[in-house]
């Protein structure tokens, strides 16, 4: 099971997460089923954020 259970959704996430963030590129934000982790810790690098926070504000959009 993915952790943030995302996929069916990913595409109205990943734009909302552009606008709300400039700095994240298509390429931080290629998800692929099942690397949740890789995906959470592209992310992280970008913001500056931790792992918790990432996975919160995901869920939150």
């Amino acid at each position: 099971m993915d952790i943030l259970m995302i996929k069916d959704r990913w595409n109205e996430i990943k734009l909302k997460l552009k606008n709300m963030f400039a700095d994240l590129s298509d390429t931080d934000l290629f998800y692929e089923q099942g690397k949740d982790d890789r995906l959470i810790g592209q992310i992280q690098i970008k913001l500056g954020k931790s792992r918790d926070e990432v996975i919160n504000l995901i869920r939150s959009l």
